[in-house]
């Protein structure tokens, strides 16, 4: 006997109350998306997060703008009055879009609404820090395909050398002694102090992970004080200290890289014109597929000279 497969249910549609629950799942996992905390990525903890260019641009365009001139006293009559003024540099960047989607099939989304369980969002999880790990690979690292600057290699920040009095001619912390390693701390912060007659004061100090460890666990003398705990509480500047995984090898050579500088919104910024977004189901065979979506700038750094950056560390 014949079978007429027509007459059964199209296997590549959703009845009504599949669709429903269907729906009502898609707004659950939005949600819980949104509420769950990725793991951490540094230039979302360090770098100000910017939206404001809104999700229609295409482009940033920022103006850094210098005095020029002084003042002087003058005579009752004086005519000759100092002439001030401000020139600007004017810089554009593109803005770009970065995708991933994610999606489920007939077979589990029946299942769930014949059982009454829920969807796994962990898929949506995985693809929302799939998208803030690009994000912060961008604003770290740059992306030269794109010419997008990064914070590790961004022009205009300041490099300094370290002094290579460390055992065997070493630049490195961990060949160094207490009182070497406060001395370059200084030489950084000095490095961008000096130059600026103290306009720009740098706050956050990152260092590559195994320099950070070092600093944890070294200890002055036979006191108990960490290394780390000795700075944080007697440098004047300094109000944070951080591992940066990034920046093992960053430097010239391969090298490890340490930055120093004021990492509040004035200075820099992390540019996300449109965050996480996800798009409506599509349906595509047996799948439905939900586009996921945001757009970034990467960073950028108004006063490069807050920063200053030495590698060998």
């Amino acid at each position: 006997m014949a079978i007429n497969v027509s007459s059964g249910p199209d296997p590549f549609r959703l009845d009504r109350g599949e669709s429903v629950y269907f729906a009502r799942q898609a707004e659950y996992i939005k949600s819980q998306t949104y509420d769950t905390k990725p793991a951490e990525l540094k230039a979302f903890l360090y770098l100000p997060i910017v939206s404001t260019a809104g999700p229609g641009a295409r482009t940033i365009t920022f103006r850094r703008f210098t005095k020029v001139g002084f003042a002087k006293i003058i005579s009752d009559y004086a005519r000759d009055f100092p002439r001030t003024d401000i020139y600007g540099v004017e810089e554009t960047v593109k803005i770009y879009s970065i995708g991933a989607s994610f999606g489920y099939n007939i077979m589990e989304i029946r299942t769930g609404a014949m059982t009454g369980q829920n969807l796994e969002t962990r898929k949506a999880i995985a693809n929302r820090q799939a998208h803030e790990e690009e994000i912060n690979e961008i604003a770290l690292k740059g992306d030269a395909e794109h010419n997008i600057q990064g914070l590790l290699h961004y022009p205009g920040i300041t490099e300094t050398t370290l002094p290579a009095d460390g055992v065997g001619g070493s630049t490195r912390f961990k060949d160094k002694s207490v009182d070497q390693i406060l001395r370059d701390i200084n030489i950084l912060t000095d490095a961008i102090m000096i130059p600026t007659n103290g306009r720009e004061v740098p706050d956050t100090l990152l260092l590559p992970m195994s320099v950070y460890n070092h600093l944890t666990n070294k200890r002055l003398g036979d006191n108990a004080i960490t290394l780390m705990k000795y700075i944080m509480d007697n440098n004047p500047t300094i109000k944070r200290i951080d591992w940066l995984t990034e920046l093992a090898g960053a430097g010239e050579g391969k090298t490890d890289r340490v930055i120093l500088g004021k990492f509040d919104e004035p200075h820099i910024t992390l540019e996300i014109p449109q965050p996480y977004e996800q798009f409506d189901p599509m349906q595509q065979g047996m799948e439905y597929t939900i586009p996921c979506h945001s757009r970034t700038a990467g960073v950028l750094v108004y006063y490069p000279m807050a920063f200053c950056f030495a590698d060998g560390i």
